[in-house]
């Protein structure tokens, strides 16, 4: 069997001494690009409530500074995975860097919510860049007996990223302004290029497509985009309404000609050969739920800190420290625990343990104490790390390197897609939720309910856990009684999300059963 990696010019090793292709300074390398991308999945989560009061946004409008940029990714990643195969991976992880550094800091200087979202949007297409070109520089950088070693320390440079978000929003946004929280990937930005200019050598596939399958392309990424946005939209339309039947419907029409077309395209985008591979499709299925239940329930728990609690930012990032401290320090224990006895048995655990800790924190009340969420957060933490690591390793170990870009592209669609999914389809469990009890528990303070426009402004408020402003000498026992009601609604609401999101969770660790370490992770090619 041929060797299936080949260099550039830059290979040769006199063009760049000792640093250049050097596999662990090629981890740290990819370790600072797909940091910004992680970080900034979760990092938004604390500042949008100061995103919200500064500019005024409407639910809604908060909803798609987070799921714009996820759909972004989730949309592009596949594409970005194929580009990388065919111009390099090298020059795409540059250009993501760039173009992502560029687009937070047009973020930071944005005047409305709708600017926001419209580099949020760019910033994820940026950002699909970096993801699958690191893993396919990870791939060509190690020998076969490292490589495990490095896809675990670089899933724990994600993980620990992604947990790391709201500290690191709460510092910024307490002590600076939610726009730092943005330009924060300004430097970091610039750092990943320099050290990528002066590190990385370009790797490319030697049976990489050499031309781009255009329908295939388009008919992914339209049915991406109708799936997850049939689905938010669906609480403001009704999920009966035409609208929603029509995107959705339109989204699985355009999956099955995709699928088809994949038979008879000279280059497929995705040879549908690759998902042969059981434990190569249990583990992207996997990474779709596991991303359902997380970032759907994390985008409640910073509105339930900062509004039901009335912590400062930063106070709701210490006390999410349970969960981040257990992913920081989890997630590299988990590459080394996969690399002795597998990914199936971390996986599956990890599974179990996240699914006790969404159930435990759907009896989350108003008044609940600090060891009681600490306890939950910590148990979430310690469950999310082997699912991060071992996911990883299962769909890139498993697909042969000439599809490496193809494979990390749909890794991270299927988290992308799974968060997307997982913030629209929870938030409308939510919303749903919040409007049938806020007038009952409302009923309950003698008040009468506003009606018209006010009272839809109150269930959107209730919705975030705000509570309205009171008039001035209002008694301080009415005051209290009326926001224990919007609280109490709120908290419900967050309740029957998490235990939607149990249910995911449960289900994925069933599917964990059927992942198992990767046969084709070292350099030479595998047919399909």
């Amino acid at each position: 069997m041929s060797q299936s990696v080949v260099l550039d010019k830059e290979a040769a090793p006199a063009a760049g001494g000792k640093l250049r292709g050097h596999p662990w300074l090629t981890l740290l390398t990819v370790a600072v690009g797909v940091m910004m991308v992680a970080l900034d999945g979760t990092v938004v989560a604390i500042a949008n409530p100061a995103i919200q009061l500064d500019l005024h946004a409407s639910p809604a409008d908060i909803q798609w500074v987070t799921s714009g940029y996820l759909l972004a990714l989730a949309v592009f990643l596949v594409t970005a995975g194929k580009i990388g195969d065919r111009f390099g991976h090298k020059s795409t992880f540059l250009v993501g860097a760039v173009g992502f550094a560029a687009t937070s800091a047009a973020i930071g200087f944005a005047g409305s919510v709708q600017q926001v979202i419209f580099f949020r949007v760019l910033q994820g297409l940026f950002g699909a860049l970096l993801q699958p070109a690191a893993l396919g520089l990870l791939r060509g950088a190690f020998p076969a007996d490292k490589l495990n070693m490095a896809i675990g320390i670089w899933g724990g440079v994600i993980g620990a990223s992604t947990a790391a978000g709201p500290i690191v929003g709460g510092l910024l946004v307490e002590h600076v302004n939610w726009e730092s929280v943005f330009f924060i990937n300004v430097p970091v930005g610039v750092l990943a290029l320099v050290l990528g200019l002066l590190i990385l050598k370009d790797v490319r596939a030697e049976k990489a497509a050499k031309s781009f399958d255009i329908p295939g392309i388009v008919l992914l990424s339209g049915a991406m985009f109708m799936l997850v946005w049939g689905i938010i939209k669906a609480p403001t339309w009704g999920w009966g309404d035409p609208a929603t039947l029509l995107f959705l419907g339109g989204a699985v029409l355009a999956l099955v000609v995709f699928a088809v077309w994949q038979n008879y395209a000279e280059e497929p985008l995705i040879p549908l050969a690759l998902f042969r591979s059981v434990p190569l499709s249990a583990g992207t299925l996997l990474m779709v739920l596991m991303a359902f239940a997380f970032f759907g329930g994390i985008f409640f728990v910073t509105f339930y800190l900062q509004n039901v609690h009335g912590m400062a930012p930063v106070d709701a990032g210490v006390h999410l420290l349970p969960m981040t401290g257990m992913m920081i320090v989890g997630a590299p224990l988990a590459g080394f625990l996969i690399g002795k006895v597998g990914p199936r048995i971390p996986i599956v655990g990890g599974m179990v343990l996240t699914t006790g800790a969404m159930l435990g924190m759907s009896t989350l009340g108003i008044h609940s104490g600090n060891g009681v969420m600490s306890l939950w957060f910590l148990l979430m933490g310690l469950g999310l790390s082997p699912v991060m690591v071992g996911a990883t390793e299962v769909i890139v170990g498993n697909a042969p390197l000439e599809l490496s870009g193809v494979a990390g592209g749909l890794q991270q669609a299927a988290m992308q897609v799974g968060g997307s999914l997982g913030t629209a389809v929870l938030g409308a469990v939510m919303a749903s939720k919040v409007t049938s009890v806020l007038p009952e528990k409302w009923a309950a303070t003698g008040v009468p309910f506003p009606a018209g426009e006010q009272g839809e402004q109150l269930k959107q408020a209730a919705q975030l856990g705000m509570a309205p402003p009171m008039p001035q000498g209002t008694p301080e026992q009415l005051t209290t009684a009326v926001a224990d009601a919007v609280h109490s609604s709120f908290v419900s609401g967050m309740g029957v999300a998490f235990t939607v999101a149990s249910v995911v969770a449960l289900v994925a660790a069933g599917l964990g059963l059927l992942t198992k370490r990767g046969a084709n992770e070292a350099g030479p090619a595998v047919h399909i």
